[in-house]
């Protein structure tokens, strides 16, 4: 039985919650990468105070910082029930609290998708991407757009551009519908079902895709936190690229002519250059180095 999360201020709750975690042995990952991110994820949240709360108390201690808001008893019990709900369920805390960021927009999530955690989003803020992008790009498409985060970062990114969610997961659609409703966006993104790009002609000047992945030696490895997450979304087969080899087989049939590719692969880069040890790619620099995301051009793709 894990040690019981107390204080009773805001800072020691956070304080003992970052400890707590840490004895759990929880996994991270899901928004935070650490214990004391993700016990002020939770401590803030439960307290319903905004996540972006500075919690640095300054040098002289003073009583303003949010650090010293003192937390009455009843709050102190429901911030500990959280945390001991956290550690017995070992579900992300997204799943919690429904709700996740990325890129600093807010997206509601629940178990019918993983929670969103791509670094494309980091690629479509910087601007990574847009020098190979044409000046009359209006078609894109987010392939397996989960809980539709990407396809509404795309479309807030580019005002000019259609943009279509689509995914073989009719429960993730449902959680999708509700992030563009959320960001008001139905004029702007359709959601679409489809087993790849089966039901998705185009053509597309633009496709996103974050797709499963995940080799089997992997899957078979990951911490109960991923595995609460729907599994289709994460299994990519032997060596991760199931998915992957059907997609870059289809794509350039639903690309237009100087359409792009932009494809996730996390931790799979052997995986992928031996699958495709001939196709010419762009390896894009993120958060977490120049492996995890690459570029393809349509016309490399036809020569592949």
């Amino acid at each position: 039985m894990s040690a019981r999360v107390q204080g009773d201020t805001v800072g020691a709750l956070v304080a003992s919650g970052a400890e707590v975690l840490k004895s759990a042995g929880v996994s991270f990952g899901h928004g935070t990468l650490n214990a004391h991110d993700e016990a002020a994820w939770l401590v803030l949240w439960r307290l319903g105070l905004p996540l972006d709360t500075a919690l640095d108390t300054p040098a002289d201690g003073a009583e303003e910082s949010a650090a010293n808001q003192p937390v009455t008893q009843a709050d102190q019990a429901l911030v500990a029930t959280l945390f001991e709900e956290r550690i017995a369920t070992r579900k992300p805390a997204a799943y919690l609290t429904r709700e996740a960021w990325l890129q600093g927009v807010p997206f509601y999530v629940d178990e019918r998708a993983i929670v969103p955690r791509s670094f494309i989003a980091e690629l479509l803020a910087d601007g990574s991407i847009d020098d190979f992008l044409g000046e009359h790009t209006r078609q894109v498409l987010d392939l397996c757009t989960g809980n539709g985060s990407l396809a509404v970062l795309a479309a807030m990114t580019y005002p000019d551009v259609h943009v279509t969610g689509a995914d073989i997961s009719a429960d993730a659609l449902d959680v999708a519908r509700i992030n563009v409703d959320r960001h008001a966006l139905q004029d702007r993104i359709a959601l679409q079902l489809s087993d790849g790009l089966a039901d998705l002609p185009g053509p597309w000047d633009l496709i996103l895709c974050n797709p499963p992945y995940v080799n089997a030696q992997s899957m078979a490895a990951l911490p109960a936190e991923y595995r609460a997450e729907p599994e289709l979304a994460l299994a990519g087969g032997a060596d991760g690229m199931d998915f992957i080899r059907r997609l870059l087989a289809d794509a350039p049939a639903h690309m237009t002519e100087h359409a792009v590719l932009v494809l996730e692969i996390g931790n799979e880069r052997d995986y992928f250059e031996a699958a495709f040890p001939h196709l010419p790619v762009f390896w894009l620099d993120t958060s977490a180095g120049e492996d995890q995301v690459l570029l393809i051009t349509r016309s490399s793709l036809l020569r592949f």
